[in-house]
């Protein structure tokens, strides 16, 4: 779910993904934020140049959304039921636009990207600074702990493991980019079996309930000091 106001804490698509593949173009932009991010004055730690990295699932990156590229993708990510139940974005492409456009014009605190595996565009991340977030208000948050958001484009990739490999390659990611981080945050609607069962299968533990607006939210933690233990 995207992130939203909350009250305290408690206690402490139906359709496939299109078949579709890099373009010359996103290749070519993947090449030079490797060659230009930069960490300076970057809140995230240049998560341009994260990737890509190899997952038992296949070779993912992490790509940034640039919307006059990507918008029609995201919105029909957006428009499947299973992604709009917990998202609450179905609708017209404007509906997307300003969500994403919203983090694209803002201070760098939460970055909206493409994975890509194997070539091919298949899920949506939101990687934000949780510490800056809305969210810190509800749970004892450390400085630079960094959140993920992640939905799956296509029927075919749910269900069987894919959403684990990503998200534990996700937050590698960030602990490997980020030294500051500590911890990687997540809070998926508690109803999301499915998805707090993939943070678990991906090393995070739960940590508490949060009462937000929209959801009753299942805090989700992924620790530095037992990374290579879960």
């Amino acid at each position: 779910m995207p992130p939203t106001d909350a009250r305290p804490a408690t206690d402490p698509g139906s359709e496939d993904t299109l078949d579709l593949h890099l373009s010359d173009e996103l290749v070519a932009l993947i090449g030079a934020g490797e060659n230009t991010a930069t960490t300076d004055g970057d809140l995230l730690d240049a998560v341009a140049s994260w990737g890509p990295v190899t997952t038992p699932v296949g070779t993912f990156h992490l790509v940034p959304v640039r919307l006059e590229r990507d918008l029609p993708l995201i919105t029909r990510w957006m428009n499947d039921p299973a992604v709009a139940a917990f998202w609450e974005l179905a609708g017209p492409e404007t509906v997307t636009a300003t969500h994403v456009g919203a983090q694209l014009d803002g201070d760098g605190r939460s970055v909206p990207c493409l994975g890509v595996l194997d070539s091919t565009p298949m899920s949506y991340f939101e990687i934000y600074r949780a510490d800056l977030d809305p969210l810190a208000r509800h749970y004892p948050a450390r400085p630079h702990d960094t959140g993920i958001h992640l939905l799956l484009g296509g029927v075919a990739d749910r269900g069987r493991g894919v959403g684990t490999a990503l998200l534990r390659a996700v937050a590698d990611l960030a602990l490997d980019h980020r030294p500051r981080c500590t911890r990687v945050i997540a809070e998926p609607d508690l109803r999301n079996t499915p998805s707090v069962s993939a943070f678990l299968s991906a090393g995070f533990r739960f940590s508490a309930e949060a009462d937000l607006p929209d959801k009753r939210a299942a805090l989700m933690v992924r620790d530095r000091a037992h990374r290579h233990v879960l």
